[in-house]
């Protein structure tokens, strides 16, 4: 899969979290559902995309991301 293709997905998913009120209850929602959903190589390939700067992730997602990759 392309990682624009993930990185539109994983913004996708940030917005639907982002209606969270609180922003910790969001992150680990969107955390959470990477886990279940995503393959691991899809979670490596994003982890790996922010590693080499994130480009195009927002801030949500960027922090979920983030947050996976210091699970790896």
């Amino acid at each position: 899969m392309s990682t624009e293709h993930l990185v539109n997905m994983a913004n996708d998913i940030g917005a639907f979290f982002h209606a969270e009120p609180l922003r910790e209850d969001a992150v680990k929602g969107m955390l959470n559902h990477l886990q279940k959903f995503w393959t691991p190589r899809m979670r490596g390939q994003i982890v790996e995309h922010l590693r080499q700067g994130g480009e195009g992730l927002e801030a949500l997602p960027r922090e979920a991301v983030e947050r996976l990759g210091e699970q790896a």
